[in-house]
């Protein structure tokens, strides 16, 4: 599948936000539980924390109440599946930047290594991986925290980055999902899972499916896979 027809199939995704939310969130997390071996729900307030950017602001979770957040943990210097994730992200942003989700859905990238990831390093590396600082930041740790305070954050979302000899880092793959409410929704794991579920996950968040509504036909489920190729 061609990556520009990925990305003008999305906008279709826009189209049918109406027809998603009027599925319960529960039911989508039973349609994704079938569907995508990868997705975890989840249901409770997510880690707080309170970093900064590349220019030094400060920025807190809490900041972005009001959109959904696509969080995940990469360092820099990562010789292997640190940039294919950040290959990843770029790619399901592209699929939500091509629609009205875009002013809706905030990224998130934490560094687990700020003594290497330097400003320069932070700011350059979206860049490299082609991520839309529109609406995505890559953070590391204020002055007075820890080096270890985004490992030990990373840690309270439910995986490991350890420190090896070499200056490596031993750990999982992790994409989250969290809320407008700041609740973690969703984990999705490793490479694998197919980017057009999480979008139609975060689409689900957006459009507030937890509001009741009522039923549709199940068809419509099989069109938005459809609509992107899948």
């Amino acid at each position: 599948m061609q990556i520009p027809l990925v990305l003008t199939l999305a906008v279709a995704l826009a189209t049918v936000a109406s027809a998603v939310s009027a599925h319960s969130l529960k039911e989508l997390e039973g349609m994704l539980g079938d569907r995508e071996k990868y997705f975890q729900a989840v249901d409770k307030a997510a880690p707080e924390f309170t970093l900064q950017d590349a220019e030094g602001r400060t920025t807190s979770l809490a900041d972005f109440r009001g959109k959904v957040v696509v969080l995940n943990f990469i360092y820099a210097s990562c010789p292997d599946i640190c940039p294919l994730h950040a290959d990843r992200i770029a790619e399901i942003q592209g699929l939500i930047n091509q629609s009205p989700m875009k002013t809706q859905v905030q990224f998130i990238s934490i560094t687990t290594d700020p003594s290497k990831d330097t400003s320069d390093v932070l700011r350059h590396y979206g860049q490299a991986h082609r991520l839309d600082s529109a609406n995505w930041l890559f953070l590391t740790t204020r002055s007075d925290q820890s080096e270890d305070a985004t490992r030990n954050l990373a840690e309270r979302f439910g995986h490991r980055f350890d420190k090896t000899p070499g200056g490596y880092q031993i750990h999982s793959i992790v994409t989250h999902v969290i809320d407008s409410q700041g609740r973690w929704r969703a984990s999705f794991h490793g490479l694998k899972f197919e980017p057009t579920n999480l979008v139609v996950f975060v689409n689900a968040l957006v459009n507030d499916a937890e509001k009741p509504h009522g039923h549709i036909a199940p068809g419509v489920w099989e069109k938005i896979k459809r609509l992107f190729g899948s």
